[in-house]
């Protein structure tokens, strides 16, 4: 895709360049180095417990995730479109995709720096005498990069449908939110109704694709049944890649449709 790397480029360049981005950078930084602290504590100094605290372990990183895609799909959407800075780049010898993959890619990077900073509490734990197990630090931080960027897609898709930056961040925010929490109180919900249907085949059937369907689109129970536990698997990595490849395609078709009306 023609001009992917330019795109990648400018928008990485904005991100730590801008104040909104250093103050993102800052707020998460404090978030993982409170949650270290606190997980050291509370296991009583297991390192390891720790540095996989911080990266998934805890309602906190969670929390970032929800909370950072948005902001940056903000600026990098409903913010440039605003300005009039997208309709440019939509009139600008580069294609769609290549538009849209930069923008995810830098968006992902910049995340991938914020949780970077764990695996320097481990050298520095490794330099204090304590080396962690750096397979499972890798591991973890690899699935933290590669749910970033199924949340930054997400996010990039939701905030291109609306040109007004706090609405933009809004359904952003909503459809993180919501892709966390849906397959839990999906489950829920379908417990219930499990239990009133009882033993009826085909009612008993539906409930049990929908909840397969909910199992499958869980990122909570992909990532700790495998990022988390240290373990690399190329399921998983199916999974955090093509969810992703999905909502871009989608925002390309929805940029496709901004490209005509400009």
């Amino acid at each position: 895709m023609r001009g992917t790397m330019v795109i990648y480029r400018r928008e990485l360049a904005g991100l730590f360049l801008a104040p909104l981005g250093w103050m993102l950078l800052g707020l998460a930084l404090f978030a993982n180095g409170l949650l270290l602290y606190l997980v050291l504590g509370y296991t009583g100094g297991d390192l390891g417990a720790a540095l996989r605290g911080a990266l998934g372990g805890g309602t906190l990183f969670w929390a970032l995730l929800v909370f950072l895609p948005p902001l940056l799909a903000m600026r990098m959407m409903a913010e440039e479109s605003r300005s009039g800075t997208l309709e440019y780049l939509l009139t600008a010898p580069v294609s769609d995709a290549a538009v849209v993959v930069g923008k995810f890619l830098a968006a992902t990077t910049f995340l991938g720096v914020i949780w970077s900073v764990v695996p320097l509490y481990g050298l520095l734990f490794q330099l204090q005498g304590s080396p962690p197990d750096w397979g499972a630090v890798f591991a973890t931080w690899l699935g933290a990069v590669l749910t970033s960027g199924l949340f930054v897609s997400l996010g990039l898709l939701a905030a291109t449908s609306t040109s007004t930056p706090l609405l933009a961040a809004f359904l952003a925010f909503a459809a993180c939110l919501g892709w966390i929490l849906v397959p839990t109180f999906g489950g829920q919900l379908l417990n219930t109704a499990d239990a009133l249907v009882g033993s009826s085949g085909f009612g008993e059937l539906v409930i049990q694709t929908l909840r397969s369907s909910l199992r499958a689109m869980d990122v909570l129970r992909h990532f700790h049944f495998s990022w988390r536990m240290g373990v690399i698997d190329t399921a998983e990595v199916v999974f955090f890649c093509s969810w992703p490849c999905l909502f871009l395609f989608a925002t390309v078709r929805m940029l496709e449709g901004r490209r005509w009306r400009v």
